[in-house]
């Protein structure tokens, strides 16, 4: 076969050629840019750190009221602070929304950008591919020439593959962002029905009392005992919490499925009323919406065993081994239970674990998230956290 011989036109496919390159090179810079355009600072992160420090304090006031006296303006003011804790968490979750609503924003921006400058830069590259890599020998004046044509195209095709995977990148990262926003809209919901739970409460226990000190006095005295065990309970875990890295809150509120959740045993103050006996019992010799009646309630849920006098939250270990089951020590499976030892210790449900052993998610009533006592919660804990696991699944 013949080669073409240079001519005129073939000179002019030359500047044709160089000027696509400038073009192609050009584009791809300008795709680039877009991909590694900074970021402002975010408005939103002065604010987020405020909402998170206030959140702090009024559960700081709230812990500092557990301490004090039972007294009906104590209990009133810790309820208040835990209020506040909670349209702290739900003023929070509408911030980091916005933000995550503002970054998405931006990232379907770069998105549309680079796919539009790609999309140039694509359609140039395919118009030169056009020309066979004899055309370009026949139409260069040497070697060099012919060579340093092939390195740009190489070089572009190169620029392309890697912001094709920035895009791409981009894309990974605004699917993260939407789930972030499920997620906060989820926290938010549960601070919402918190908040709500708290007020009620609040607003009976004036109801109850009318603001008479005596009238409160009169209607615990005959619950001082729970009241008393409540705040150590609470207070045990706030620090067996903090020495061991606190926790994550995936999922809270008042479970529906437990029989005796929010609206048929409320909680006044410290203690259960209402329930299976009217007197704040579920029915099988534990206190409604306290960590052990979760937990019966769950193990016959996901078992079939129905169980009773296991005792308080550091006691049902001990009877679950007792009573046959496996002692795992501090090694959890999901499927078990977890026990923080004490009086009264605490007792939760194992969800799961994570792959390398160092964290439990469990499933519990009456931990303090912020939202007051009495309270359903899923969240993730180091495995350190409690005393003790028994297989019971």
């Amino acid at each position: 076969m013949n080669l073409r011989t240079t001519t005129p036109a073939s000179k002019s496919r030359t500047i044709k050629w160089g000027i696509a390159i400038f073009a192609i090179i050009v584009i791809a810079a300008t795709a680039i840019i877009w991909v590694n355009r900074p970021v402002s600072a975010d408005q939103y992160d002065d604010r987020i750190r405020a909402l998170q420090a206030d959140m702090s304090r009024y559960q700081a006031e709230s812990d500092r009221l557990n301490a004090e006296a039972t007294t009906l303006a104590n209990t009133l003011a810790q309820i208040t602070s835990e209020k506040n804790a909670l349209q702290s968490q739900v003023d929070l979750s509408q911030a980091q929304y916005d933000q995550l609503i503002g970054q998405i924003a931006d990232t379907e921006k770069q998105i549309a950008e680079n796919q539009d400058a790609l999309g140039s830069t694509i359609a140039s590259l395919y118009v030169d591919d056009n020309i066979s890599p004899i055309e370009m020998l026949a139409s260069s004046k040497d070697i060099g020439e012919f060579l340093n044509k092939q390195e740009y195209r190489n070089s572009i095709k190169k620029e392309l593959s890697s912001t094709i995977t920035r895009v791409q990148d981009l894309k990974v990262q605004l699917g993260e962002q939407k789930v972030a926003v499920e997620k906060v809209l989820n926290e938010q919901k549960t601070a919402r029905d918190a908040l709500q739970v708290k007020e009620s409460q609040q607003a009976n226990l004036v109801a109850q009392t009318r603001n008479d000190e005596a009238a409160y006095q009169g209607m615990i005295k005959d619950s001082s005992a729970q009241i008393a065990e409540a705040k150590a309970a609470q207070a045990a875990l706030r620090a067996r919490s903090n020495a061991t890295g606190g926790y994550t809150l995936v999922d809270a509120g008042s479970l529906a499925a437990y029989p005796w959740n929010a609206s048929n045993c409320p909680m006044l103050s410290w203690y259960s009323t209402g329930g299976a006996n009217g007197n704040g019992g579920d029915g099988r010799g534990y206190g409604c919406r306290q960590c052990v009646s979760y937990v019966a309630w769950k193990i016959a849920r996901e078992t079939g065993i129905y169980y009773t006098n296991w005792g308080n939250g550091g006691q049902t270990g001990a009877a679950a081994v007792a009573a046959g089951y496996k002692n795992l020590g501090r090694s959890p499976q999901p499927g078990s239970i977890a026990v923080m030892w004490g009086n009264p210790g605490h007792v939760a449900w194992v969800e799961g674990v994570s792959p390398d052993g160092s964290h439990v998610t469990v499933s519990q009533y009456n931990y303090n998230y912020g939202a007051g006592y009495g309270m359903y919660s899923e969240m993730v804990l180091a495995t350190s956290f409690f005393d003790q696991y028994v297989k019971i699944k």
